[in-house]
């Protein structure tokens, strides 16, 4: 990180987090797709459009999410701008942590680290919630290094591909899987 973007970053505005409403599912679904797939994914570190082609998720998935009692999208803004945004779902003792998305040209100063202290803030204290689970592609060894250096463990439960369903994109690779990684909330 060049001078510039560190005096950018250290005078920025605080973050505001609220929940997501029907009115901003268009704008969450262009964010998603801008950190995951296509060339605009690339300015950032999380893209996966080295493993996947086609969409991310799409309006009827993200307004499931914002409608569902059990969910809570988490809209993340700095001056009234969508920068970043999160999926938890109430899952009795725990919660899980999806869709996350961070704005790629903010990507690797820190917003993601205070994202997610405050998506397990809010599962613990609103949720009762003891853990956070997420599921995260293996063969994303960097973005999985990240979740171990903020406490999440991989835990070797693996699970398939869903290959054929182009809800989750266009596989690149044959070989690939997600595993659990879990992270106690104390």
């Amino acid at each position: 990180m060049d001078t510039a973007d560190a005096t950018v970053r250290a005078t920025a505005s605080p973050l505001a987090f609220r929940p997501a409403t029907e009115a901003d599912v268009e704008a969450l679904v262009l964010l998603i797709e801008s950190a995951y797939r296509g060339d605009a994914s690339r300015a950032g570190w999380t893209t996966e459009a080295d493993l996947l082609a086609g969409r991310r998720t799409d309006p009827e998935g993200v307004a499931a999410v914002v409608r569902d009692q059990n969910s809570r999208m988490m809209i993340v803004e700095r001056d009234g701008e969508l920068i970043a945004c999160c999926q938890l779902e109430h899952r009795g003792d725990h919660a899980y942590f999806g869709m996350f998305a961070v704005r790629p040209t903010l990507q690797g100063g820190g917003l993601g680290k205070a994202i997610l202290a405050e998506a397990e803030r809010f599962a613990r204290a609103e949720w009762g919630a003891t853990e956070m689970h997420m599921t995260v592609i293996t063969a994303r060894g960097e973005l999985i290094a990240w979740y171990e250096r903020r406490g999440y463990a991989r835990t070797g439960e693996r699970s398939p591909f869903p290959y054929g369903d182009e809800r989750f994109g266009l596989p690149r690779r044959a070989d690939l899987e997600f595993e659990l990684l879990v992270k106690p909330l104390d």
